[in-house]
């Protein structure tokens, strides 16, 4: 038995998300692990669609064909792989899917904004590390 068999991999929907899946393609293919994506909407409907039964957002579409074509082609190359879409704060949400997916790690990019520009917006990587037993790999991503 590998080390990791599920592996939760949060995706943004921006250019950070390449160097993620590069390194957990690898990985998964090594550890012979599921790939369980997640992307976190967090605009006003997202955040509250359930509590007011709205319908889903364009917001919400985009990210979930986004999910979809990034499932798809780690699927062309062998994996396999499971999408979750989500809404709502984004640290919480992929905390909650990870114990609730089973995952035994949690793969994020990071932006390397620096400690004072984390400390004044606050980060989903911080808030991640501190609410999971779960281990936490964390992979520099460029934005381009």
């Amino acid at each position: 038995m590998s080390i990791y068999q599920r592996i939760l991999v949060a995706i943004e929907n921006t250019p950070y998300d390449r160097a993620i899946l590069e390194h957990v393609r690898q990985l998964a293919r090594m550890c012979q692990a599921t790939l369980v994506l997640i992307h976190v909407a967090d605009g006003w409907v997202a955040r509250t669609a359930d509590q007011l039964d709205l319908r889903e957002s364009e917001e919400m579409r985009q990210d979930r064909e986004y999910l979809a074509a990034i499932a798809r082609e780690l699927e062309a190359d062998g994996l396999e792989v499971e999408a979750v879409l989500a809404g709502g704060d984004p640290g919480k949400e992929i905390v909650d899917a990870a114990e609730r997916e089973r995952c035994d790690l949690i793969a994020m990019a990071t932006h390397g904004h620096g400690l004072l520009k984390d400390v004044l917006l606050g980060t989903v990587v911080w808030t991640v590390r501190h609410r999971t037993q779960i281990p936490v790999l964390l992979v520099r991503g460029q934005d381009r």
